[in-house]
């Protein structure tokens, strides 16, 4: 299957833009100021650029497997770890990121009880 390469490009730009900052302040957290914020870009756009490639040459659950290892792989370069402190980064790095989402979503809903009496 031929990569859209439009496609792959704002995938990676939105990636980098919201799961690098996210993998920052959780690496930040673990990893202290061995953790930098472009190390977090990096990782979020390497790890998407070789993910979605990856997965359109393979699929199923082994492409899975393969590609969750090479974003360890990536955490664990970046932020100069071992192998389980990088699943516990990316481990908090998903829970930070449903914490954001839930309060996003909170703000939306009490803007939207703000503005819903006024028409």
């Amino acid at each position: 299957m031929p990569i859209n390469l439009d496609a792959l490009v704002i995938h990676v730009i939105l990636n980098t833009i919201i799961i690098g900052p996210v993998l920052w302040l959780a690496g930040r957290t673990l990893e202290g100021k061995q953790a930098r914020f472009l190390d977090g870009l990096w990782i979020a756009a390497l790890g998407t650029l070789i993910g979605d490639v990856l997965g359109s040459l393979i699929t199923g659950f082994i492409a899975e497997i393969i590609v969750i290892i090479i974003w360890l792989g990536l955490i664990k370069h970046f932020f100069h770890c071992g192998w389980l402190k990088a699943l516990l980064t990316a481990i908090l790095a998903i829970i930070i990121s449903i914490i954001i989402a839930f309060v996003l979503t909170l703000v939306g809903l009490a803007t939207l009880a703000v503005l819903l009496p006024h028409f």
